[in-house]
């Protein structure tokens, strides 16, 4: 049994999709996966259970037999940090996580801990990203999303000083189309030349950016007036609509998969949305559209959505969710494999384990 244990520098760089991509391609192989998450900080409790999201798809896609409490044996809520600062818990977590692991491992050639969005993460009950790699003997995979040059060769050489020799390697993902072959052959060997091994260069791809339309909803507080079925949509742009409505229709077939947000007061500027690839509408200032509109965007199958903010907050609200989204969508999870099957070193990857 090999334990493998993904990380990043900072949080919404791609790791679960990355522990899940090389999951599935091992699962495929004839290998039996299993998954942990040592510490969670984004827990919460429901009827007195423990809920995780990516736990609980974890679980469900590798048909994991134990329960949530093992697959995610340290769950940071609020009300277990306030008992670790108050000294009203003296619970070992360590012994709780190594025994977690060892029934999570009975038959399982593979064992994937998904660490916390960031290696300083799990301090406060002694599981940092470089005490859980030393704790249970696991080397670690860490993956950097690209920002800058510079950002990324710091984060890396960062993540070598901190977790020292159970690095195994690192992931630079998102990385603009454009800064590719600058990556590959000049940050990649350098990069090598310090001893950090690069597993793979993954290009910024916007779908995996993309939100639902059902969280656009949650986003926004909003109430959808039609087409419910479509809230799985993707959404990939954000498109306003305060123009004038002889250069609504140009303008918007910029932009495919997009949502339109522009006041309830502009139908005009709501039918032109209709007319090109628009995902869904949002009608700001708590106005309603009209019964004509409405039964256009049924025909066309666009959900209409209204919400109390103004265009400006709506806009705001929904542009800082992007790249935040969970990658449980059936789109994201074929576009990842299909980038990390092209851009990401699976046999270094099982040499290194040695599976």
């Amino acid at each position: 049994m090999v334990i493998l244990y993904i990380s990043s520098v900072e949080r919404f760089s791609g790791k679960s999709s990355l522990c899940f991509g090389i999951g599935k391609k091992f699962q495929k192989e004839g290998l039996s996966v299993g998954y942990i998450k040592p510490v969670s900080t984004t827990a919460h409790q429901e009827n007195g259970e423990i809920v995780d999201e990516d736990a609980s798809f974890f679980k469900r896609y590798f048909q994991m037999p134990q329960p949530l409490s093992e697959i995610v044996p340290i769950a940071l809520t609020p009300n277990l940090v306030e008992a670790i600062l108050t000294g009203k818990i003296c619970e070992n977590f360590e012994e709780k996580l190594k025994k977690a692991c060892s029934n999570c491992a009975k038959d399982k050639d593979l064992i994937l801990l998904e660490g916390a969005g960031t290696l300083r993460e799990g301090h406060i009950a002694g599981l940092s990203a470089p005490k859980v790699t030393k704790l249970l003997n696991a080397p670690a995979l860490v993956i950097i999303k690209y920002i800058s040059d510079l950002g990324v060769v710091d984060d890396a050489l960062t993540a070598k000083a901190r977790l020292e020799d159970k690095l195994l390697g690192v992931v630079i993902n998102m990385v603009p189309r454009p800064k590719m072959q600058y990556v590959e052959e000049v940050i990649c060997p350098y990069l090598e030349a310090q001893g950090v091994k690069v597993f793979g260069v993954l290009p910024h791809e916007r779908i995996l950016a993309s939100i639902t339309v059902k969280e656009l909803i949650e986003v926004l507080d909003g109430e959808i007036l039609c087409c419910p079925e479509k809230t799985d949509e993707l959404v990939e742009y954000v498109m306003v609509g305060a123009m004038s409505v002889d250069l609504a229709l140009s303008y918007f077939r910029r932009r495919p998969n997009k949502v339109v947000i522009t006041g309830g007061d502009r139908p005009d500027i709501q039918l032109a949305a209709l007319e090109t690839s628009t995902k869904c509408v949002v009608l700001t200032g708590n106005i309603r559209p009209s019964p004509i509109i409405l039964s256009r965007a049924e025909e066309v199958g666009v959900p209409m959505i209204v919400v109390r903010h103004d265009t400006f907050t709506s806009v705001e609200l929904v542009e800082n969710y992007f790249g935040r989204s969970r990658f449980y969508q059936e789109k994201k999870v074929a576009r990842f494999e299909e980038l990390l099957n092209e851009r990401f070193n699976f046999s270094l990857l099982r040499s290194s384990l040695g599976l």
